[in-house]
């Protein structure tokens, strides 16, 4: 006979109340939190959550911050990337978007009125 009812996972706990929506989207919460990922100093799939948060690697002791549910978010490379800005200095390809975008402003300010030789110093 065929199985009918799938298997509920970490959000077994709740039974039948909630609704399924949202026990389908904390078990997916909850499925992130427990599982192993990848170490940004020694790359092993050993980082684990500690508490809220704070994340550490059980092979090489590393331990930082991150996201509540995971250790890497969007805003975290984004960060990653302004702090290597301050230490290295600019890429060519930042020095590209930072060209690209005074262009940008310079066609604004033509295109508000006249341009004086003032305004071109700047």
């Amino acid at each position: 006979m065929a199985k009918r009812t799938q298997k509920a996972g970490a959000s077994a706990r709740f039974g039948p109340r909630y609704g399924v929506s949202v026990r389908r989207r904390a078990a997916s919460v909850l499925k992130k939190r427990s599982r192993k990922f990848t170490c940004p100093s020694c790359q092993y799939q050993k980082v684990t959550r500690d508490v809220a948060g704070i994340w550490s690697c059980s092979k090489c002791g590393n331990k930082f911050t991150g996201g509540y549910w995971e250790p890497f978010t969007r805003a975290t490379e984004a960060n990653s990337r302004i702090i290597r800005r301050g230490r290295e200095g600019a890429t060519s390809t930042d020095l590209a978007v930072i060209a690209q975008q005074a262009a940008l402003d310079y066609e604004r300010r033509i295109a508000e009125g006249p341009v004086d030789a003032s305004d071109e110093e700047e």
